[in-house]
């Protein structure tokens, strides 16, 4: 399953989020409503139930759109969902809490510290940049970030979604071809903290980061090749980033 910005239910919960930064909760609600009621498939309905969830006016209200994104969640049953359930099953375990039902509380609690544990993620995973590799290379932390190049960058970054890291090879710096390897980490990985659990629930863009090399082991030809109108809006995007990268 593939993170898709262009779906049209991701489209009005961004819409809808849009709403939130500008201070119109009650766009925002009108729009997330929307994009429920607009999906077809279990992975729309958790990506908006979600947000349906945090404009609700009671707890009560508020936990039953949580346990309805738990539940899809649960049937989905994919390394994109499977980063969201700690978060889910704390945010579910706080309500219990305002509910004075600690015993449920406690439940969730342990679930949430349950599944926070290392991604489950098999790959393939892909690295994309510019520069020209070999297999058997590796690829080692220390570089200077592709959004802001003052920062030196503690781990290294790879994606399980392959037009992901087309997208990071078309952002990277340098004049060379973009380059998309296939990589095996050599060590141990975690979720990328500047994604996950942020505009998105969990990390379904299946984005990780790791403190040991990557070992190159291939390389990918065929992706699907943003246009150049879509690569700037992405540039000026970026540059327009006031966040703090989480290094």
């Amino acid at each position: 399953m593939e993170f898709n910005p262009n779906n049209s239910v991701v489209k009005l919960c961004l819409q809808g989020m849009a709403m939130e930064e500008k201070g119109k909760p009650e766009e925002a609600s009108k729009l997330f409503l929307e994009a429920w009621k607009e999906a077809t498939y279990d992975f729309e309905k958790f990506i908006s139930a979600h947000y349906v969830a945090r404009h609700q006016n009671t707890v009560s209200d508020k936990l039953k759109w949580l346990e309805t994104g738990l539940q899809l969640a649960l049937n989905i049953n994919d390394d994109t969902i499977k980063s969201a359930l700690p978060s889910l099953y704390s945010n579910i375990a706080k309500c219990y809490e305002e509910l004075n039902d600690p015993n449920a509380a406690k439940k969730n609690y342990e679930s949430a510290a349950s599944f926070a544990d290392k991604p489950s993620d098999k790959g393939p995973f892909y690295h994309g940049t510019r520069a020209d590799l070999q297999v058997g290379d590796l690829l080692t932390a220390g570089g200077s970030s592709n959004y802001k190049s003052e920062v030196k960058m503690n781990h290294i970054y790879f994606t399980a979604l392959l037009n992901g890291a087309g997208l990071a090879a078309a952002l990277a710096k340098g004049d060379g071809p973009e380059r998309v390897y296939i990589i095996e980490p050599t060590g141990s990985f975690e979720n990328d903290p500047n994604v996950t659990d942020k505009k998105f629930p969990g990390n379904p863009t299946r984005s990780y980061r790791s403190q040991a090399p990557l070992k190159i082991v291939g390389e990918v030809t065929e992706w699907v090749r943003i246009t150049s109108d879509e690569l700037q809006k992405w540039r000026d995007r970026l540059a327009n980033n006031k966040g703090d990268i989480i290094n």
